[in-house]
């Protein structure tokens, strides 16, 4: 048994209305995504640092196409989901969505998105935060997803009771 419905097909292009599209992300998507981490990694460390100790300030390519690769191996188990936000063209990687078993009580997933600094306050940000929760109550089987960083903010996820 897991958490999602056995018969549960995940999204594999969702699109934003300005053309920036997410997809599942894979390790051919490290040369995009490790400059994107680690051009935002300060403030990355700021929201998901404590939680999730990522991403370290040594984070290499190596070790962030083992992580992408083990990010697309969860996916098709449907053991968790990493979304990359992607510009038109699929030529750059903007951002993140992660789509997690709950780990704290009381939710059936735990949700959180991120931007490249650069998309910080623009069209693009502010599209993506209406989109995700739209998306997540539409096209996945949750009844109380937790969005983590707006629903409550991490403080306050990290300090409810762990899932039993």
């Amino acid at each position: 048994m897991t958490w999602l419905p056995d018969d549960f097909v995940h999204p594999l292009r969702v699109v934003l209305p300005d053309g920036h599209h997410l997809r599942p992300i894979t390790g051919d998507d490290t040369e995009l995504d490790h400059p994107a981490v680690m051009g935002s990694r300060e403030r990355l460390w700021s929201i998901y640092g404590e939680a999730w100790g990522w991403p370290s300030a040594t984070l290499t390519v190596e070790a962030d196409r083992a992580d992408l690769v083990r990010h697309a191996e969860e996916m098709v188990a449907h053991e968790s989901f990493n979304y990359a936000l992607l510009d038109d063209a699929g030529t750059a990687l903007l951002g993140c969505v992660y789509i997690d078993p709950p780990r704290k009580a009381g939710f059936d997933a735990d949700i959180s998105w991120w931007v490249v600094d650069e998309r910080v306050g623009t069209p693009l940000e502010a599209a993506l935060d209406v989109l995700v929760p739209r998306w997540i109550a539409e096209d996945w089987p949750f009844e109380r997803p937790c969005l983590i960083g707006h629903d409550l903010s991490w403080k306050e996820w990290l300090a409810l009771p762990d899932l039993a």
